[in-house]
């Protein structure tokens, strides 16, 4: 019965919020900022999922996941430059960052494992040290990523025409949240990864390294982040300090969506952009407070996110 009231209030909320809305603005200014909300947490979504698998399985707060983020879209800038591929540069964008997690796991963060306080202020250490490298060997210019000739422009459907790229971003959500909701529901690592989110205790009792399932975990995250980092610096300009306000909205995404969860993950990185995306629109001076404000909100009633498991 809770849960029945609960949907109710919320299905609600978000009707009366949608019809506002709709009085403020055309239909087509209505669906042009949807698929703005979408497209944009469709790279939350690429961002958050690592995060939150990092979070939800090591109990890591790994707040160098927006240097992660920010060095691959620098590297796909590179790589665009000298070689004009665009599938390379996300390729090698995600490789070169799940190295660098590599390297944050075994070498920063194994030593320190469970330690709460030295995690953090490492791990923000080190988004310093990579923003510091990132603005000496980039530079400080607002810079994005290039992106081929086939995704540039408007797609014209009727009267409607929305850029390329944003639907493209939003299609490789699709794939790859299908890729991820495979793994983690249908073969034995998925399983694994499931348990170790649970009960890290029990998956360690029966055998399984769970230090080897601990370092893929975090090197995959680290791939997305640099994955996420080269497709989103298409259409979200690549400057320094990025890797600060990335890492905010991932964190809201997570703390909405909740921990360790790739559904919430979905359902916090689509609420997060469409806020984004109508605040920015509507009511710029307020886009923080409707960000943060249902934030605020779901933590008081569901302190475990929307999909999260109660403790």
């Amino acid at each position: 019965m809770k849960r029945s009231w609960w949907i109710a209030g919320w299905s609600a909320v978000l009707a009366v919020t949608v019809w506002w809305i709709l009085q403020q603005m055309s239909l087509r200014s209505f669906w042009t900022q949807v698929l703005n909300g979408l497209s944009f947490g469709a790279v939350l979504f690429f961002l958050a999922s690592g995060f939150t698998l990092i979070f939800g399985l090591m109990r890591i707060s790994n707040l160098a996941h927006g240097g992660f983020y920010l060095v691959g879209a620098y590297i796909g800038i590179t790589v665009m430059g000298l070689t004009g591929n665009f599938p390379l540069a996300v390729l090698l964008g995600g490789v070169a960052i799940a190295l660098l997690g590599l390297f944050t796991e075994r070498v920063l963060l194994r030593p320190i494992r469970g330690m709460e306080k030295p995690e953090v202020l490492l791990t923000i250490g080190l988004t310093f040290v990579l923003g510091d490298l990132s603005l000496a060997i980039w530079g400080g210019d607002p810079t994005p990523v290039p992106i081929p000739e086939a995704l540039k422009g408007p797609l014209q459907i009727g009267n409607f025409a929305y850029p390329r790229y944003r639907l493209f971003v939003l299609i490789c959500a699709v794939v790859v949240g299908a890729i991820l909701f495979f793994v983690d529901r249908r073969t034995r690592i998925g399983a694994l990864v499931r348990a170790g989110v649970d009960d890290q205790e029990m998956v360690a009792g029966l055998g399984i390294n769970i230090k080897a399932v601990f370092t893929g975990v975090f090197v995959f995250g680290a791939f997305l982040a640099g994955f996420a980092g080269v497709i989103g610096g298409g259409f979200l300009t690549v400057l320094p300090g990025q890797d600060f306000e990335i890492l905010l909205f991932a964190l809201v995404v997570v703390i909405i969506g909740g921990l360790g969860s790739l559904p919430g993950a979905v359902l916090g990185a689509s609420l997060v952009g469409l806020i984004d995306a109508f605040a920015k629109a509507l009511v710029p001076e307020l886009a923080f407070f409707t960000l943060f404000a249902p934030m605020a909100l779901i933590l008081v009633v569901r302190p475990h996110g929307l999909m999260g498991r109660e403790a």
